[in-house]
């Protein structure tokens, strides 16, 4: 995981947040979990508590829009807490 998102997690919200909590909450992300709404809703909102986020429900499903289009790589975390600090 890059340091750098660390780092931006970090300026953002004021938190740390460690590669394991990021692993440990990815290791739950199954392919399925990109089909599902309610699924990736759950992770959302899983995310955005591990950084300390508050989340809308307009967000939300903006978010969840953006991860079916792109076609996201399930194993890719770090893409998931980008898109989540860029709102």
């Amino acid at each position: 995981m890059s340091k750098d998102v660390l780092n931006v997690v970090k300026k953002k919200t004021g938190k740390n947040v460690s590669e394991k909590d990021i692993y440990k909450l990815a290791s739950g992300v199954k392919p399925s979990t990109m089909q599902s709404d309610a699924q990736l809703k759950q992770l959302i909102k899983q995310v955005a508590g591990l950084v300390n986020v508050p989340v809308s429900e307009q967000t939300m499903n903006e978010l969840i829009s953006a991860i079916k289009s792109s076609k996201m790589n399930t194993a890719n975390m770090e893409q998931l807490m980008k898109m989540i600090m860029k709102k």
